[in-house]
């Protein structure tokens, strides 16, 4: 062919600074766009040799080799595929942006279509000029009777292109590296950008290093017909094995076909935790994980990992790799990846992902959403699945993964749709419950309801009950309302609608009041993560009639003793008076005071606070609002509940002007603290002071 000097086909003298400067976010990516052409064209010449338009040699191997030479400071990327004519030179680097893998695909769509073409965009050949001053190609098409071609550009709008000396089909890409990216001649820092972005290639990627010095020693039967022996060593002994010195072999650093490219089926337990342990230098066990292989409604494969989580310590960021037909595209695209799996660790592969120009962003089109939509889907499916079927394996990652679904249940509406009757709550006795369980618990026998007392199911309705008098004669007891009124079809059809479930965030310090709870045959759940507040709030508000409340939120009529109608209103005069003396002895007077008749006669006083009060506070606290904290006792919402049964508390009303009153209304109500918060410092020092007190008046 006749040499050749010409322009650019671009519309501006200044295309290559541009591309240097904006064509991608990462200089090393010229790796990753320079091998991905290398595969595409080895991939075209395996579907010619099936169509029977070529025919490969019988020795022939598919690979791509990367050779580094630090002292030329070089970067060579020779692929064995289907090479170029001058006319696609032409056409495919001369007119910038032409994409022959799009041009190619049109050509051969109906014919064959069992590897996937990786290149979309004909810019990424030009991505090497952000690190190169001058760019050879030596090219060889596979077309009988086509010439070898030679194209050179120095980064500027003008080529030079001649028939080239390339004997064997393929290409040859050189790069000479400007000094400001001479690390890229490095072979440790080429390796490590090659395993970034091509470790799982369709095509096998080699490394090498020119004029190495280095061997390395095989046996004999290893041999193979493209080693350099150096040296034969000699056996120590006749029976010895002979073994070869051999000049370096270049490094493979890629595995063609990676985990997620296989049937689940196909997959051992071992591959699995040996591919997370490989992927992301993570030698904890995962927990367990999700194997996605789907041709329909597009194409995708990939595997999640459920990692175990120290919640208290460490960071629950997770990484999922997004990958495009085996090539790396980048870690954590928050336009695929649903929210809540940016907690999980994986690997997702999509070929059919719109992708930009880079390969390293995603239009964000309505294809996008759904690919997001699905995968969330099939992890819902995944989890549903496992507790309808593997109900003692699903229960024993529970606390686990419950951040994960929790989070996603806040995230994402359809997925909390699908996962709402599969959420688990454990119990005051460590026994895990669906929600529609949760539900069922909390009923109230009628036959042990006593005299006086109203019945009520388990969602605090009112039911009638047969209940005896003083005289053991049975009487029939009263349906009322919240008010004590008698209840009417209208206000009992309006309470039936609300079903409360019980809950505790620390087992110890709310201690008393589940001692109670189970006292009176009542359960409740256990709440300590941060998440479960927002996340209770979210079921409540979707699942008509749910209500979460905390067991010290209210004082139900199942823990109060009977008491005749003379007796309340004694207990309502009492009320007012030791209301007047607690305000006086604790310098509080906002306080709010109530006294009721305990079934447990152990328990002095307690304390009750609003659940709509009590998340408004915990609202607060999340969102650092200090300006806004009520401050102290005596927040809306908060009462001080003294038992009458108990001896303290009778002492006080019997002996109001007594010398030691005002230490034991002062003891207490740090005593009902103490049950759901750590005291302040200054009150912790004052309880511990009167407390040495109260003992040394026990020794006199």
């Amino acid at each position: 062919m006749a040499s050749k000097h010409g322009n650019l086909s671009i519309n501006s003298d200044n295309i290559f600074p541009i591309i240097k400067k904006w064509l991608y976010s990462d200089h090393d990516i010229f790796f990753r766009e320079l091998i991905s052409n290398g595969c595409d064209a080895i991939t075209k010449l395996k579907k010619l040799d099936m169509m029977g338009e070529y025919t490969l040699a019988d020795d022939y191997k598919a690979k791509i080799e990367v050779i580094v030479n630090p002292e030329e400071k070089t970067l060579k990327f020779i692929d064995n595929g289907i090479g170029m004519t001058a006319d696609e030179v032409e056409e495919y680097i001369n007119q910038i942006a032409f994409s022959g893998a799009t041009d190619f695909i049109e050509k051969y769509k109906d014919k064959a279509n069992e590897d996937q073409i990786i290149g979309h965009f004909g810019l990424g050949f030009y991505s090497a000029f952000m690190v190169a001053d001058e760019v050879h190609i030596d090219t060889l098409s596979y077309q009988n009777g086509a010439a070898a071609v030679h194209w050179e550009c120095d980064g500027g709008t003008e080529f030079d292109m001649a028939e080239g000396t390339r004997t064997e089909v393929g290409t040859e890409i050189t790069l000479f590296i400007n000094e400001d990216c001479l690390e890229f001649c490095n072979e440790y820092k080429a390796k490590e950008v090659i395993k970034k972005y091509c470790s799982f290639m369709p095509t096998e990627i080699y490394l090498s290093k020119a004029n190495t010095t280095e061997t390395q020693i095989i046996t004999a039967e290893e041999k193979l017909d493209t080693d350099e022996v150096v040296e034969e060593i000699k056996k120590e002994k006749e029976e010895d094995e002979q073994k070869l010195k051999i000049k370096k072999r270049p490094e493979l650093l890629n595995e063609t076909q990676p985990l997620w490219t296989k049937h689940p089926n196909e997959c051992t337990r071992e591959e699995y935790l040996e591919f997370y342990r490989k992927v992301f230098q993570d030698y904890k066990e995962p927990l367990f994980w999700i194997h996605l292989n789907m041709d329909y409604p597009f194409n995708m494969k990939g595997i999640l990992y459920f990692p175990k989580i120290n919640m208290e310590y460490e960071s629950i960021e997770g990484t999922i790799k997004l990958y495009n037909n085996q090539v790396f595209i980048a870690d954590n695209i928050k336009e695929v990846i649903p929210e809540f799996l940016m907690l999980l660790k994986g690997v997702i592969d999509c070929p059919d992902l719109p992708l930009n120009v880079s390969r390293s962003a995603l239009q964000n089109d309505g294809f996008v959403k759904k690919i997001s939509e699905y995968i969330s889907k099939k992890v819902a499916d995944k989890l549903s699945g496992m507790c309808k079927t593997e109900k003692e394996e699903y229960e024993k990652y529970w606390d686990d993964i419950s951040p994960f679904i929790k989070f996603g249940c806040l995230k994402d509406d359809k997925f909390c749709e699908k996962m709402t009757d599969y959420i688990l709550f454990k119990n005051l006795d460590g026994v895990y419950m669906t929600l529609p369980e949760c539900l069922e618990v909390n009923k109230i026998d009628p036959d042990e309801v006593q005299e006086g007392e109203t019945a009520t199911d388990e969602n605090g309705d009112k039911v009638e009950a047969e209940v005896v008098d003083e005289n053991g004669d049975k009487v029939e007891a009263e349906v009322v309302d919240e008010n004590g009124e008698p209840a009417t079809e209208e206000n009992t059809e309006e309470e039936k609608k609300e079903k409360v479930i019980y809950y505790v965030t620390d087992e110890k310090q709310q201690s008393q009041y589940i001692n109670m709870f189970k006292a009176a045959k009542m359960d409740a759940v256990v709440l300590t993560h941060n998440i479960d507040q927002p996340f209770v709030s979210q079921l409540e508000s979707k699942n008509e009639g749910i209500k979460f409340q905390r067991i010290d939120a209210d004082l139900t009529d199942v823990f109060k003793a009977k008491t005749s109608k003379k007796a309340e209103k004694e207990m309502e005069e009492q009320a007012e008076s030791i209301a007047k003396l607690m305000k006086k002895a604790l310098g509080k007077d906002g306080i709010k005071v109530k006294i009721e008749k305990l079934k447990n006669k152990k328990i002095s006083s307690m304390i009750t606070l609003a659940e709509e009060s009590r998340r408004m506070q915990d609202m607060m606290k999340m969102y650092s609002m200090p300006g806004m904290d009520m401050g102290g006792f005596g927040k809306e919402g908060e009462t001080l509940i003294l038992n009458a049964n108990h001896p303290l508390v009778q002492y006080v009303l019997d002996h109001q002007d007594g010398d030691n009153v005002k230490m034991i209304c002062e003891q207490l109500y740090d005593l009902a603290l103490l049950q759901q918060a750590p005291l302040e410092p200054e009150a912790m020092t004052k309880f511990v002071a009167r407390s040495n007190e109260i003992m040394m008046l026990l020794t006199k």
